[in-house]
């Protein structure tokens, strides 16, 4: 699903964003619930920030990068959490891309999101190049969603890549009724 969010481009610097796992729901431009294989997963576009909320059976998981003032966790190359019998991984990565290279790198994120049955992207007024993306899928029992925040006037895109799941070596009766 692609959206035109109705607000000014708030987020500005990629050096702006920070990561939290655990916040509360944050006020949302645009949404997209999802139902993959029993985990209920809700992708939220926060002006040119993501928040992501999964739950499923007992774990509950809730993933936010945005500008938070006061935060004092930047975004981190690389997080592992246990969240009971799972297992949450996050991974984010800044490009730095030529304009060139960077537009036809939008077009084709917007494109692939934009097509996708459980993506959702977000382009702001004033600058077609400036958006905020997300992806999620269920693939072997976990749950994994990618996102990718644009900053045309820098040139840069933050891509993450998160992945939450069961345990290794965790007991087999742990497993969500989805998962075995």
């Amino acid at each position: 699903m692609l959206t035109t969010l109705q607000t000014t481009y708030t987020d500005t610097r990629a050096a702006d964003l920070a990561w939290a796992l655990g916040r509360e729901r944050l006020p949302a431009l645009a949404v997209l619930n999802l139902d993959l294989a029993g985990a209920k997963v809700e992708l939220r576009l926060l002006g040119a920030s993501h928040q992501v909320l999964l739950e499923e059976g007992e774990v509950l998981c809730s993933e936010t990068v945005a500008c938070m003032p006061g935060s004092s966790t930047p975004l981190p190359l690389g997080v592992a959490k246990r969240l009971g019998d799972w297992e949450y991984e996050f991974a984010a990565r800044v490009e730095k891309l030529s304009s060139g290279s960077f537009a036809g790198r939008a077009q084709e994120l917007l494109a692939l999101v934009a097509d996708h049955p459980n993506g959702l992207a977000g382009t702001f007024p004033g600058s077609p190049h400036a958006f905020t993306a997300l992806l999620a899928q269920r693939h072997e029992g976990q749950v994994r969603w990618r996102t990718w925040h644009a900053y045309p006037q820098e040139g840069q895109l933050v891509a993450t890549r998160t992945r939450v799941g069961v345990r290794t070596g965790a007991p087999a009766d742990s497993l969500a009724p989805a998962a075995r």
